[in-house]
């Protein structure tokens, strides 16, 4: 339909007052593209917080600990291939005396909540492909990522904040890709949250032109209203003009979420969080905690981007700056969400794009390569028995020896978490039913 000029300017000046009344912030108990859903049955979660680890974290040297390593050490098993131990130690930690390494002293401190999955394997082992497969199952192109498949499933306990949320300071491999929404609804897609002085752009109107906002977007809706009513299929105009709604309510209820004046001292001291600051990984961790609370169904943390991560090639003493970057804030948001009452009913899942070789370079002894063949990831919350794990690898940590988990079984294991059977989880596209699993996957039992 065409809005002629003398229409919108009818309507600009003598509708938009009424129209100013239809936009306001939406409330809860509202319908709408992110009404909360029902799982296919009681799920022990409600919510998941997703940590990502970019560049491919040694299992070596963090959680899975093979002492064969350190006894032949340095030993030549191909050409130019010598056996490398870790640079550091594992030592048990909680009731439960599971190993981990020295790097994560304070995460061990919560081993008594992680199940490790030392059985973890992929299809892909460069960064890009990785990357996409851990986050969507993909194995060649972009599909929804998982933080989209759950807002799907779930829809939104807080229609005020967006379902899936992506804190991410500078872009992993494949980018926007990792939260992409692709074919199903663009609602689903996961809003990127940019820490530092302004996390969301463009939060606050400017102060000259506040109060003609409402008026705005009211005249906008009546437009994007009369659009849509002779184009209801495409579901990308339906989702801007919720986003539109949704902003509205995000600028009543962002600033109070990002507000840290009611968390005490102990509290930002526990994270590592220093007051004023809003950048650093403490800060996200915390921001997860609060968004938890606030109703968020997927929260992605996302450490570092592209370059600067855990690619360890040739140096594997970078780990040490990476892991106290992440190990008291991780350790400091599971015992919060427990001493809270949440951790049972959020999920938290640490993964990361492939493992990395036992094996080094002669030239190049104090680096490790990608290996895509057995990794670590871990669970925490949500139901999953913690200070347990889960499958495990030979002597040298080269082949899985126990209970293989691809990350396909990875994906049915979270959505069974949350109630759903993966194989029924399913959106209708180009002919055909797709799902987060692909054509596989299978719940992992983890008891």
């Amino acid at each position: 339909m065409q809005i002629r000029r003398r229409d919108a300017m009818i309507l600009g000046f003598f509708g938009a007052t009424g129209l100013a009344g239809r936009f306001a912030p939406v409330r809860a108990g509202s319908g709408g593209p992110l009404a909360p859903q029902r799982p296919h049955f009681p799920g022990k979660a409600k919510r998941v917080i997703q940590i990502f680890l970019p560049g491919g974290v040694s299992q070596i040297d963090t959680f899975d600990p093979k002492p064969a390593l350190r006894r032949d050490h340095g030993k030549s098993i191909r050409k130019g291939k010598i056996l490398a131990a870790s640079h550091w130690g594992h030592a048990p930690g909680g009731d439960s005396g599971l190993l981990i390494s020295d790097l994560f002293p304070e995460l061990r401190k919560q081993a008594d909540q992680l199940c490790l999955i030392r059985s973890m394997h992929g299809d892909k082992g460069d960064h890009f492909e990785a990357t996409l497969s851990i986050h969507s199952g993909a194995m060649a192109g972009a599909l929804p990522g998982i933080g989209a498949w759950v807002s799907f499933g779930l829809g939104t306990e807080n229609p005020n904040l967006p379902s899936h949320v992506v804190f991410c300071q500078k872009l992993p491999y494949a980018g926007s890709q990792a939260w992409s929404s692709n074919f199903l609804p663009a609602y689903h897609q996961g809003t990127r949250i940019v820490p530092g002085d302004e996390p969301i752009a463009n939060l606050k109107p400017a102060a000259d032109t506040a109060g003609q906002q409402p008026l705005e977007l009211g005249f906008l809706r009546e437009l994007n209203q009369r659009h849509l009513a002779s184009r209801s299929s495409d579901t990308r105009l339906a989702a801007r003009m919720h986003a539109y709604d949704a902003a509205v309510g995000l600028q009543e209820a962002a600033p109070e979420v990002f507000d840290l004046r009611d968390e005490s001292l102990a509290t930002l001291d526990m994270y590592g969080v220093k007051p004023g600051e809003q950048s650093s990984f403490a800060w996200q961790c915390l921001m997860a905690r609060r968004m938890s609370e606030r109703g968020v169904r997927f929260i992605e943390l996302i450490d570092k981007g592209a370059s600067g991560n855990w690619d360890a090639h040739s140096n594997m003493k970078s780990y040490e700056k990476l892991s106290a970057n992440i190990d008291r804030p991780i350790a400091a948001l599971l015992a919060d969400l427990k001493q809270r009452g949440l951790l049972e009913e959020t999920l938290v899942i640490c993964c990361t794009e492939f493992g990395r070789t036992v094996d080094a370079d002669e030239d190049k002894p104090n680096g490790r390569g990608h290996y895509k063949d057995a990794f670590t990831c871990w669970l925490a919350g949500g139901g999953v028995p913690g200070g347990t794990a889960y499958g495990a690898t030979d002597e040298y940590g080269r082949h899985i020896v126990e209970n293989p988990a691809h990350i396909h079984d990875f994906h049915a294991t979270i959505l069974h978490q949350l109630g759903f059977d993966h194989e029924q989880l399913t959106y209708f596209y180009n002919g055909r039913d797709f799902r987060l699993t692909g054509l596989a996957g299978n719940v992992l039992n983890l008891a």
